[in-house]
């Protein structure tokens, strides 16, 4: 029987050292990370609402978005995925709703945040964030939709109260998601090396995450040594691959409107494109159903061509 996306996950996490994941944000860059050799791969809700609505990651894409997008990624790799659940969509009972609606999908684990709606990147000013006990009532709600599941999806807690409130504040949440039983904490928008060991030292049993927001976010940059030697098990990277997307296709398009294409280098081969998305892959099982017809075909294909 095969392994389930949640026990892959689960298996990465009880493994040795700190586990790297980038951001995808649709089918195609999820298998770009699978081909590059990565063991899990997160979903970015920023990255998702860029390029698929062309917005900001300000509560605009809606719940059905997110989990259609998250299908089509799912469907592409074999890969652990791990869910942007943002807010949870709602109260607590929306909250058991994303869960289930989450495992229906596939995915190996989400994490779920405690800012009021409308939320948005926790890197961004004017971060809010609900009371206490709705924060803790949130990520309740969501174990108790995985046990009545029979799941064993992965529950990521995470607060956004270090910027909104304060760092204590965010300890202090932290702690209180792994006493009702969360998979792994996540403070997000930590603001120095010293906050990312004092969180470290907190519920020691539970994993860390380390929300790694490239190109200016308020969490310094670690390598994996230094965030293995901090306490960190699994790191993301939410705007790497949608980041360097931005730019090439502003360098492409610059090299058209000059009446050029794409430098070499720049650009795949198209045999290399096709690869990428299947082609070869599409070719090999298509022979398994090949008919008599089709060989005739193909056959008088190949002799027209000859007379041209």
């Amino acid at each position: 029987m095969a392994e389930s996306p949640a026990k892959a996950l689960r298996r990465i996490l009880d493994s040795p050292g700190v586990h790297l994941g980038p951001s995808c944000f649709d089918a195609l860059s999820a298998k770009l990370v699978e081909r590059a050799g990565f063991d899990y791969c997160f979903t970015s809700g920023f990255s998702i609402s860029a390029a698929r609505l062309g917005l900001p990651d300000v509560g605009l894409i809606s719940f059905g978005e997110m989990m259609d997008q998250g299908r089509q990624i799912i469907q592409a790799v074999s890969i652990p995925i791990i869910a942007d659940g943002d807010d949870g969509y709602g109260n607590a009972m929306n909250v058991k709703r994303t869960i289930r609606e989450a495992i229906r999908a596939g995915y190996a684990g989400i994490f779920l945040e405690d800012q009021v709606s409308p939320k948005a990147c926790g890197h961004t000013r004017g971060r809010k964030v609900v009371p206490r006990d709705e924060a803790v009532m949130r990520i309740k709600a969501a174990i108790d939709a995985r046990k009545e599941s029979g799941s064993d999806i992965v529950i990521i807690a995470r607060t956004d109260s270090r910027q909104a409130v304060s760092f204590d504040e965010s300890l202090w949440r932290s702690q209180a998601f792994a006493d009702v039983g969360a998979d792994v904490l996540l403070i997000d928008a930590l603001a120095s090396r010293e906050e990312m060991k004092a969180f470290c030292k907190i519920a020691p049993s539970v994993p860390k995450m380390a929300n790694l927001l490239e190109g200016g976010g308020k969490t310094p940059i670690l390598n994996p040594t230094e965030l293995e030697d901090v306490g960190f098990k699994i790191a993301a990277y939410p705007l790497s691959l949608m980041g360097v997307s931005i730019r090439a296709m502003q360098n492409a398009l610059k090299s058209i409107k000059g009446g050029q294409i794409p430098s070499h280098g720049s650009i795949p081969t198209f045999e290399e494109i096709k690869e990428i998305v299947g082609f070869n892959s599409y070719y090999e099982e298509e022979k398994r159903y090949a008919t008599s017809t089709d060989q005739v075909s193909s056959q008088n294909g190949i002799l027209n061509s000859g007379k041209e």
